[in-house]
């Protein structure tokens, strides 16, 4: 299982390969064919906040797009439980403020899976490293 930041299920879903490393890309599919791909909840919250205020568009609403997303056997919506609402909250202040990256950062730690990421701040985040599937061509964090 892997879970993936909210720009890499857009991007990924969207087809949009060339933002990916290739080590990424391979993640996806192993984990796309195993029906392994964790989507948090949040990310849902994210993309139609995004989408309200502009900076994120699609061919279609947002809502149908979420639809079909949700349609699709690969993905698994991961729900905020407790457990990643508390080691959210344990992050210090030196992880990024933005709540949504601390909840989908604590779903991968709460499940000990893998985070998919393009976001330098989230990369930066010590405690993450060994759970980070690097974007950057060739690395695996």
């Amino acid at each position: 299982m892997i879970v993936l930041d909210t720009h890499v299920l857009v991007w990924w879903v969207d087809g949009e390969r060339k933002k990916l490393s290739r080590s990424a890309v391979q993640a996806l599919q192993q984990h796309g064919r195993r029906n392994e791909l964790l989507v948090s909840s949040v990310s849902f919250f994210e993309i139609t906040t995004l989408e309200r205020r502009g900076r994120l568009r699609f061919n279609m609403p947002a809502a149908a797009w979420l639809a079909s997303v949700r349609r699709l056997p690969e993905y698994r919506l991961e729900p905020l439980t407790d457990d990643i609402a508390e080691r959210a909250g344990q992050f210090g202040d030196a992880f990024p403020g933005d709540p949504a990256d601390r909840m989908i950062a604590a779903t991968a730690l709460v499940l000990n899976a893998p985070l998919v990421t393009h976001d330098d701040r989230l990369r930066e985040i010590q405690f993450l490293q060994n759970s980070l599937v690097n974007l950057s061509e060739g690395a695996f964090g």
